[in-house]
């Protein structure tokens, strides 16, 4: 598979953003997911395809630009959906099937086609599981760093903590990923960026 460059992912973004204010968020976010992957994937000993990891990191969010409305406001009630949005428009953009589930596959710790149906979530019922060790690690990456007004970084028990309420295979879910990867030092990245951590 050949990956798009770095600049071309960037392009993509600023195409879709609806706004600068929206390209900050979503593309710092992203960037942001994909220094806390690659910490992280320097330490495992695991089979890892770092290229595949940064591209799929700066990806992943792309689908919540499909959220706002023309006043600029970010649509919070249907947010579960900017997974299968972003994986959409890799989709319409012609991009292969093991980038687009960057998108689709890194919601919490993985949406199953039980949370969709008990939960009446606003998505296809299917299986959004990361499955290779790359979506893994962008999904678990991506629990680190919140795009929340101001946006923040968060520790793994504060993480923990917040997808307790969807149950104790959630939370058991986090506990092996963050087994797998370890838990990143967010130190640099906070100093960096300028952003609290909760």
């Amino acid at each position: 598979m050949i990956l798009p460059t770095v600049d071309e992912v960037r392009a993509l973004h600023e195409r879709y953003a609806p706004s600068r204010e929206a390209l900050d968020l979503v593309l710092t976010h992203c960037e942001i997911v994909g220094d806390i992957a690659a910490q992280l994937g320097a330490r495992t000993a695991l089979p890892l395809d770092t290229d595949l990891v940064r591209i799929g990191a700066l990806l992943h969010d792309i689908g919540v630009y499909r959220l706002y409305d023309r006043a600029g406001r970010l649509d919070h009630r249907d947010y579960i959906r900017h997974g299968v949005l972003g994986h959409e428009i890799l989709r319409e953009e012609g991009y292969p099937e093991a980038l687009r589930r960057f998108c689709s596959c890194h919601t919490g710790v993985g949406l199953t086609r039980h949370d969709i149906r008990e939960q009446k979530l606003p998505i296809p019922e299917a299986d959004y599981l990361a499955e290779t060790v790359e979506e893994q690690l962008v999904m678990y990456a991506d629990k680190f760093h919140s795009k929340t007004t101001p946006p923040t970084f968060l520790t793994a028990d504060t993480y923990a903590a917040r997808v307790e309420r969807f149950g104790v295979d959630k939370v058991h879910a986090f506990g092996l990923l963050r087994a797998r990867f370890g838990v990143p030092d967010l130190t640099s990245a906070r100093a960096r960026y300028g952003h609290a951590q909760a």
